[in-house]
């Protein structure tokens, strides 16, 4: 078996795993070091895969649970794999907003899986951030401060609404709801590594349990800023046939939408997550 070479891409997170083949049968160990280089990186980033979406949803069933999209309906026959696509015509792009997925959920996703089907001939790339340095990075007072504040995160909030408007109008589902709303931690400690995250985003954080909007409006305003400095950050150039797979419970990433006139089509599976603590 050819070893999988694992090449990081920046100082802040994200690599791109070589020498591995996911049309073909993976291996425990090798689905045991895809599983640790995600851990490790918390986005990573595989070329030249021309999956299938059986072939997709065989692989994201390595990972973890596959499940439905709440406002847009799947492939025929994959209700998992649904197709995030801006068109020629079009000028907004798909969760093209700062954002950590479906945090309105009672129980966000653990992570997304993104396949490249059609790409433009420049722009379309992605930005991933680390939400472990975003947390570590403040002084020890804002991080009292934080520890124990619970957010609230509205599916509603005008910015990122706009961002479906175009896919829910040619593929949403009929029996999607108007808006979800959840209650999580501001801070969330990661299931398997054990490190804490910050967990608000632009997206999604409408504001704070037990504090007017007057109060936690400058809060969420400087988290929202801090968590996204460049220096916490990598940007994926998208190939044909990319891959990336991030970590939603530490991560959060944004769409660059700088491919006017050109279409941009890609696969995406959500993965099952937990209740953040």
């Amino acid at each position: 078996m050819k070893s999988m070479m694992i090449r990081r891409i920046a100082g802040a997170l994200g690599a791109e795993l070589h020498g591995v083949d996911l049309t073909q049968t993976l291996s425990g160990e090798q689905q045991r070091e895809i599983r640790d280089a995600l851990l490790q990186n918390q986005v990573i980033f595989f070329r030249d895969q021309d999956l299938s979406p059986q072939q997709f949803m065989t692989f994201a069933q390595t990972l973890g649970q596959p499940i439905e999209y709440p406002f847009v309906k799947g492939l025929e026959g994959f209700p998992c794999v649904i197709e995030v696509k801006k068109l020629e015509h079009e000028k907004v792009n798909f969760g093209g907003i700062w954002h950590s997925d479906t945090t309105y959920l009672p129980q966000p996703p653990m992570g997304s899986m993104l396949l490249a089907k059609e790409i433009p001939p420049y722009g379309g790339d992605t930005l991933f951030a680390n939400q472990y340095l975003a947390w570590e990075a403040l002084s020890d007072t804002m991080q009292r401060l934080l520890d124990g504040l619970v957010g609230i995160s509205s599916s509603a909030k005008a910015d990122v609404s706009k961002t479906r408007e175009d896919r829910i109008k040619s593929d949403g589902k009929d029996s999607a709801p108007q808006a979800h709303l959840a209650h999580h931690p501001l801070v969330r400690t990661h299931p398997e590594t054990g490190r804490k995250a910050l967990y608000v985003n632009v997206a999604h954080t409408a504001g704070i349990v037990g504090m007017t909007d007057a109060e936690s409006a400058p809060l969420l305003h400087f988290l929202f800023q801090h968590q996204v400095k460049p220096e916490f950050t990598c940007r994926f150039v998208w190939q044909p046939h990319s891959l990336a797979v991030w970590d939603n419970r530490c991560t959060q990433h944004n769409p660059v939408n700088d491919y006017h006139g050109f279409r941009r089509v890609m696969h995406r599976i959500t993965l099952a997550g937990d209740t953040p603590r």
